[in-house]
């Protein structure tokens, strides 16, 4: 699995800047709304609010991967957004948040769930990559990194 099989160009996002997690939550489904159309927003919201309640996804050194599963999700989508200010985001390590990548997927798809997840974190927990991530100069050169990342062996 690459992460450019789950993420589209349109999907990622530089320069926002939220005053709650409640509201990057709510952009971040409007993103990963674009991705499944038949999905509402709203519903992908209360999914990864539903989420969130379970416990926070924010992982640590600035990075957060909400992310949840649903009914009328086809195949797994993906959203990324850098925001501009960190966030207060009840990460694991108390430091806010300024990359946030979102993940949907298939109710039933359980295994393929935790692959992506899997991937998503060893990506994020990269510092290199999360440094060229937070020096990348726009939305464009954001998902060219992202979509051509190859984990180091």
């Amino acid at each position: 699995m690459t992460i450019s099989e789950i993420l589209g160009a349109d999907r990622v996002v530089s320069g926002l800047t939220f005053t709650s997690k409640k509201k990057a939550l709510e952009e971040l489904s409007k993103l990963l709304a674009k991705g499944e159309p038949s999905v509402a927003s709203t519903d992908i919201l209360a999914s990864l609010a539903g989420r969130e309640k379970l416990g926070s996804t924010g992982l640590g050194h600035g990075v957060a991967i909400p992310h949840g599963r649903m009914a009328g999700v086809e195949s797994s989508v993906g959203a990324f957004m850098r925001l501009k200010h960190p966030l207060d985001y009840d990460a694991h390590d108390a430091n806010p948040v300024d990359l946030v990548f979102g993940l949907m997927v298939p109710q039933n798809a359980n295994e393929e769930h935790l692959k992506h997840l899997a991937a998503i974190a060893e990506m994020f927990s990269d510092e290199a990559f999360c440094k060229k991530l937070r020096a990348a100069e726009d939305d464009a050169a954001l998902y060219t990194l992202i979509a051509r990342y190859q984990p180091a062996n």
